[in-house]
C-alpha cells in the first residue's frame, strides 16, 4: 500500500489553496491548510507533515517568518517548505534559500510544475527519512554491541529489574504493554529534558517500569475492582509507594535505587497536593516528575477493569491542563510541542 503524505497549505487567500488542493488532487495525498502563519503554527504544534507550501506575502506572520521558525523548532526543522509567491526577484529568492527552503513555486501556478515539484520534493524526504532510520538502527545495533560488554554487575541489575517487572504484571494489575510503554515513553521525555545524562537517561529507563511494584502488596480485590475504589479501598491502595520502599529499601545499586526514587514519589503531585508526602515542585525527584506524565497518559489511552480507553488526543489534552498543578510545567511544554512522537511510541508498542 502507497504511503500517504501529509502536505499543509498556507496562503491568506483562501482560492489559491483551493485551486493547489485541485492541481495537486492525489489519493496519496492528505491536505490541511491554514489562512496565516499563526494558524499554521497552531496546526504544526499538534502535527506533522511531509511538505509545507508557503505562500511569502501575508500580513502579521508572512512566509519567510514563519519558516524561520520552523527551522527553529527541532520536531519539525527538516520539513521541507516550498514557497509560494508572485513576487521573484533575486533578493527574494535568496531570503529563502538562505532560510531553509528547497524550491519556489510562482503564481498563478502551472499545473505540471506544481506537481512535479510537489512529488520531486515528497519523494526526496521520504528517502532522507529513510536514510535517517537506516541510520538510527545502525546506532542501536552498536549500542547493542555495547551491551553485550556491560560487566556481569550490570548485566544481572537488568536482570533483577526484569524479574521484579515480571513479577509485578502477574500479580499488580499492570499490563505488560504498559509498563513497557511507560518506560518507552519516560526515555523519550528524559532525552527532550536536556540535563540529564545518558547513563541517567538508561537508568530512568530501565527503573521505570517498576514504578507500581508496590502495588504487589495490595489487596487484589482492590487492584482488580472493577468500579470506583471506597474511601477505605483508596486509602489502602494509596500505600503502594512505601511498600514500594519496603520492597526496594535493602538495595544500594544505581539502578534499584532509582526505581526506589520513581515508585515513592511519582504520585507526588507539583503543586503539593499529592502523595504520600506532599511534596512540591523541585522537590519531586526529576525521575518522579518524567514518569508521572508517562504513567498518567498511558493509563489513560489503556482500557482498564475500572474505565475505558481515551483516545491519544483526549489524554493530551488532560496532561496538558494539568500543568502547574498534578505536573512540571516545563515538561508538560516539551510533552505538548513533542506530541506527534510520543504518540509513535504508544502506536509503535500497540503493534503486535
Amino acid at each position: 500500500m502507497n504511503k500517504k503524505y501529509e502536505i499543509l497549505i498556507v496562503d491568506d487567500v483562501s482560492e489559491n489553496i483551493k485551486v493547489a488542493i485541485s492541481i495537486l488532487k492525489n489519493e496519496n495525498y492528505n491536505f490541511a491548510f491554514a489562512l496565516n502563519g499563526k494558524q499554521a503554527a497552531e496546526i504544526l504544534k499538534s502535527k506533522r507533515f511531509d511538505l509545507l507550501l508557503l505562500d511569502v506575502m501575508m500580513p502579521e506572520i508572512d512566509g519567510f517568518k514563519l519558516a524561520r521558525m520552523i527551522k527553529n523548532t527541532p520536531a519539525i526543522k527538516d520539513t521541507p517548505i516550498i514557497f509560494l509567491t508572485a513576487k521573484v526577484d533575486v533578493a527574494s529568492i535568496e531570503e529563502g534559500f538562505s532560510i531553509g527552503a528547497v524550491d519556489y513555486v510562482t503564481k498563478p501556478f502551472h499545473p505540471v510544475e506544481l506537481k512535479s515539484r510537489v512529488a520531486n520534493h515528497l519523494e526526496l524526504y521520504r528517502y532522507r527519512r529513510e536514510l535517517k532510520r537506516d541510520n538510527v538502527k545502525l546506532n542501536n545495533e552498536i549500542g547493542a554491541v555495547k551491551t553485550r560488554h556491560y560487566s556481569d554487575l550490570e548485566i544481572s541489575q537488568k536482570e533483577i529489574i526484569y524479574i521484579l517487572t515480571e513479577i509485578m504484571e502477574a500479580d499488580s494489575g499492570e499490563t505488560a504493554e504498559h509498563v513497557k510503554r511507560v518506560a518507552s515513553l519516560s526515555k523519550q521525555l528524559a532525552l527532550l529534558e536536556g540535563n540529564l545524562s545518558s547513563q541517567e537517561i538508561e537508568r530512568l529507563t530501565l527503573a521505570a517500569p517498576l514504578h507500581d511494584i508496590g502495588k504487589i502488596l495490595i489487596d487484589n480485590k482492590i487492584l482488580h475492582k472493577p468500579g470506583k475504589l471506597t474511601d477505605e479501598e483508596f486509602k489502602e491502595m494509596k500505600k503502594h509507594p512505601q511498600n514500594a520502599m519496603k520492597i526496594l529499601k535493602q538495595s544500594g545499586r544505581e539502578i534499584i535505587r532509582a526505581a526506589k526514587v520513581i515508585a515513592y514519589e511519582h504520585h507526588e503531585n507539583y503543586d503539593g497536593s499529592g502523595y504520600p508526602r506532599g511534596l512540591k515542585g523541585d522537590a519531586i525527584h526529576i525521575y518522579a516528575r518524567i514518569v508521572a506524565i508517562a504513567d498518567v497518559l498511558d493509563a489513560l489511552i489503556e482500557k482498564r477493569v475500572y474505565k475505558e480507553a481515551w483516545s491519544f488526543e483526549k489524554a493530551s489534552r488532560f496532561i496538558i491542563s494539568e500543568s502547574g498543578k498534578k505536573f512540571d510545567p516545563r515538561l508538560v511544554r516539551l510533552f505538548r510541542d513533542n506530541l506527534e512522537s510520543f504518540k509513535e511510541i504508544i502506536e509503535a508498542k500497540r503493534i503486535v
